[in-house]
């Protein structure tokens, strides 16, 4: 396994961050080569992902994110996650539809209005590679760190079929699988060149890991781990794989796959991925035990922050979860992190949580430390 700091436990978070609230530009779709023409946008840009790895390292994180002050303030807060590839990939309809997903009978009525407001899409001709910049993204990022800084790409190959009409007149696509198989491709090109701009580590965030329980198909989990070994084959970093319970304004998505996450996990392991990333805090850690079944030559970021609340929790109560994951798994394979991505939250909110698993983390390194002292 890849080491990208030798701190013991280091801290992470998963990608997104509050944007400042001086940063108004909206990218609305455009080429950020074309966007960044103004300079006064290009400048805000800079400052604010200056700003927030800033931020990051005055809480004490380890490793770093650009905090994708690209999304644009879509849907759900958090559409961009899936609007800024639609908008940019030829062949997706870039205008927002009714979710496929909340018509689909699978969701509860407060999911539904949820996808809804995320929206949906759907395609008009074959998929290909667009202005997405992801390494250029990386190139501005770069030099404002001082730690490890670590690129969070989303939403994944599988991800993106979710929320695409396969029905609608003239679409291109009239099956997911076949919509996945075109995106494969983009994908890994995307992270190949993210790693030729210098990037080590790598997140990929692809929700698809929950397909097997939308489908209710255990089977259906070969096909996720192949999509997911092709989308990084090739790709010389150290490589993440997070997938969560969706967000939409602090809301988890929970209806649609539930976090049977014992059940799905052990189906992934043969994932070529060195990491999971996998939020615990908002289930209070009920299902942590599932990491026993962790591979040895696996680490898990292990969620320890709640983001779908405003509550700042204590220094005690996050070590507590630490505690929890470190009575499962080793500690030189855990690292912490937040459940999700923090854009939901009050900047203010997310600095002192993002401080507090920090302190957490001190105080549970100095343990581990301190009975590994006593064991020699």
């Amino acid at each position: 396994m890849r080491k990208v700091t030798e701190r013991l436990l280091p801290v992470t978070m998963v990608g997104s961050y509050p944007r400042p609230l001086w940063f108004k530009h909206q990218l609305h779709g455009q080429d950020i080569q074309h966007a960044f023409k103004l300079e006064e946008h290009a400048q805000a840009y800079v400052d604010a992902t200056a700003t927030v790895i800033r931020e990051q390292e005055a809480a004490g994180l380890d490793i770093v994110t650009d905090g994708q002050m690209y999304f644009d303030d879509y849907g759900g807060s958090i559409g961009s996650f899936v609007w800024y590839w639609y908008e940019r990939l030829p062949g997706f309809y870039p205008n927002k539809m009714r979710s496929p997903v909340a018509q689909s009978g699978q969701v509860d009525a407060k999911d539904a209005s949820l996808f809804n407001n995320w929206g949906g899409t759907t395609t008009v001709g074959r998929v290909g590679r667009g202005p997405t910049r992801l390494a250029e993204l990386y190139r501005i990022a770069a030099p404002y760190a001082t730690r490890p800084l670590k690129v969070s790409v989303g939403a994944g190959p599988i991800n993106l079929s979710f929320h695409v009409h396969y029905d609608a007149p003239g679409c291109y696509y009239r099956d997911q699988r076949a919509l996945v198989e075109d995106l494969i491709p983009i994908f890994n090109a995307e992270l190949r060149e993210l790693v030729e701009a210098g990037a080590t580590f790598l997140q990929l965030e692809d929700l698809g890991a929950w397909l097997p329980i939308m489908t209710g198909n255990r089977g259906d989990a070969d096909w996720v781990v192949d999509v997911i070994n092709r989308t990084l084959e090739g790709v010389n970093a150290k490589i993440a794989w997070h997938f969560c319970l969706g967000t939409a304004y602090g809301s988890s998505n929970q209806s649609l796959w539930g976090g049977q996450l014992q059940e799905i996990l052990p189906l992934l392991y043969r994932a070529n991925v060195e990491q999971f990333v996998l939020d615990f805090a908002l289930r209070d850690m009920s299902d942590v035990d599932v990491l026993r079944t962790l591979p040895p030559d696996r680490e898990v970021a292990a969620g320890v922050i709640d983001v779908r609340t405003t509550e700042i929790e204590s220094v005690e109560a996050v070590a507590g979860r630490m505690r929890k994951v470190l009575a499962v798994v080793p500690a030189e394979r855990v690292y912490f992190t937040t459940d999700c991505g923090m854009r939901v939250l009050p900047r203010l909110i997310a600095f002192n949580k993002l401080r507090t698993m920090a302190q957490a983390a001190e105080l549970v390194r100095g343990e581990v430390l301190q009975r590994e002292g006593a064991m020699t």
